[in-house]
């Protein structure tokens, strides 16, 4: 069950291709090529680094019910299931000050499911880390805009690949505008129309039967 809400995206890999010349001696002799030193390497940015966080986050205005209406990504599951989705809700608890609860909840074959977590707060407002088994297996998590009453777009990232979601307070008081804003963002991250995938706005699971939930706390 777990692996189905471990979506990635793809690898960028840049290369580089160095060309050698030669010089040719009086007489027509060929001197030795010079090798070229080679250009320091930059170091590596993380694309979570590159968003920033929304200024001045509220962790606790972010507390309460939110509804996944829409998510840019290009995990293998979604582009092979992503019209058979199912509605899922997150519930966000404000329960300590270095720690957020999270309740997700939604459908698997026609039953519901809640998979319990906790994202720790970091030094920098806005970001977030959810444990994996192991550190290379963390993800990061960035709110990268809200206003806390109608919608948060919030910013995924595991071993290098970033998943862009949208949750709203409701599932019908989201405008065209700020649909088309997650388009023009998701955009910039590679991630255009054929890698959105909306959910459902109906149907939200309710009560979850203890037989039923998965505790991802600390880490699954």
């Amino acid at each position: 069950m777990a692996g189905v809400w471990r979506c990635m995206l793809a690898v960028v890999v840049l290369m580089c291709v160095c060309l050698w010349g030669s010089t040719e001696a009086v007489g027509g002799a060929k001197s030795r090529p010079r090798p070229q030193k080679r250009p320091p390497k930059k170091p590596k940015v993380d694309p979570i680094d590159l968003t920033p966080a929304a200024q001045n986050i509220d962790i606790q205005q972010m507390a309460g019910t939110w509804y996944l209406l829409n998510t840019a990504s290009k995990c293998s599951y979604l582009m092979t299931h992503g019209t058979k989705v199912e509605p899922t809700v997150m519930i966000l608890t404000h329960s300590s000050d270095q720690t957020l609860s999270v309740s997700t909840k939604t459908r698997h074959d026609h039953q519901c499911w809640e998979i319990l977590q906790v994202y720790d707060l970091t030094p920098t407002t806005g970001k977030l880390t959810l444990k994996g088994t192991r550190s290379e297996l963390n993800t990061e998590i960035v709110i990268g805009e809200t206003d806390y009453n109608s919608y948060a777009i919030m910013y995924y990232q595991k071993m290098g690949k970033i998943t862009m979601k949208l949750y709203g307070r409701s599932v019908d008081n989201l405008s065209e505008t700020m649909l088309t804003k997650f388009e023009q963002l998701a955009e910039k991250q590679g991630l255009g129309l054929a890698y959105l995938f909306p959910f459902p706005n109906y149907s939200h699971c309710g009560s979850v039967d203890k037989d039923h939930v998965i505790n991802c706390v600390p880490a699954c």
